[in-house]
């Protein structure tokens, strides 16, 4: 129900931001691990696994995931744009690059059970890190970058709903058109203005600035469509039911997943100077 979504929506949005600006760096981390395990049963649901491999997986990632954050919260005391795990994000990137669109092209995600595990930490262990390293950069920094996200949602759904007629793929996500795609190109090019004059850019941080939240726009687009694929082959309609109206952990963060290691990956050589 809309009235359902639009609550949840608002709750969501007002503990993120109190999460995001006061949690100090050990419960944020302890957060970002909790809804990182969550959206691990998702993807165990998703994948039709066993309650044993189920039960394994979700160990593993706990382990898995605390270990690396442990690690990233120590590197970033020293250095927030720490490069320790670049090779982390980049095996993201690769992923969403390449791999993620062979399959939406083939229309099928391979699910062999221990394949799907490690696509799952591929798709969600970068995105958990992400999210802790953009916060210890600068949270607004993070914030802004999901803002795209928001902003390329919002629109899309907008004017899909009131001008869309060609379909962007049509057997995975039928709700999806063209005319959303432009529409939500068109808003992030507006929010993209807006944030390099409210930031005080130089010309050159405008001319990295806009390309560049252009392209996590089509990455988010892509991120979305993959995880509308999983559930059309796992034949569900939400990956979980913990947030009424919305579905499940993986239903939010679908494009943040395809969007976060990107950004921060690109933060990080900026400001380290490492390019």
């Amino acid at each position: 129900m809309p009235g359902t979504r639009i609550l949840t929506a608002l709750v969501l949005l007002t503990t993120f931001l109190v999460a995001l600006f006061y949690l100090p760096p050990i419960f944020w981390s302890m957060l970002l691990l909790g809804l990182t395990v969550t959206a691990a049963r998702e993807w165990c649901r998703l994948g039709g696994f066993s309650v044993n491999q189920t039960i394994f997986y979700l160990i593993a990632t706990t382990l898995l995931g605390g270990e690396l954050l442990f690690l990233l919260g120590e590197a970033v005391i020293v250095d927030t744009v720490s490069t320790s795990f670049i090779w982390l994000y980049g095996a993201s990137i690769v992923f969403w690059l390449l791999f993620a669109p062979i399959m939406l092209k083939i229309g099928r995600v391979f699910k062999t059970s221990w394949i799907f595990m490690i696509l799952g930490w591929v798709i969600l262990l970068p995105t958990c890190l992400a999210l802790y390293q953009l916060r210890a950069i600068e949270p607004l920094l993070l914030l802004g970058f999901m803002g795209v996200i928001w902003v390329a949602d919002s629109v899309a759904y907008f004017a899909g709903r009131a001008f869309g007629k060609h379909k962007l793929a049509p057997q995975i996500s039928p709700r999806k058109t063209w005319e959303g795609v432009f529409a939500a190109l068109g808003g992030v090019l507006i929010y993209a203005v807006i944030w390099s004059f409210w930031m005080n850019s130089d010309d050159k941080l405008i001319l990295w600035l806009l390309p560049f939240l252009l392209m996590l726009t089509v990455l988010g687009i892509i991120g979305d469509l993959f995880e509308s694929l999983l559930k059309r082959q796992a034949g569900v309609k939400d990956s979980g039911k913990i947030l009424p109206g919305h579905g499940g952990i993986l239903d939010r963060i679908d494009a943040l997943t395809s969007t976060l290691p990107l950004a921060v990956l690109a933060v990080i050589l900026f400001y380290s100077k490492v390019i």
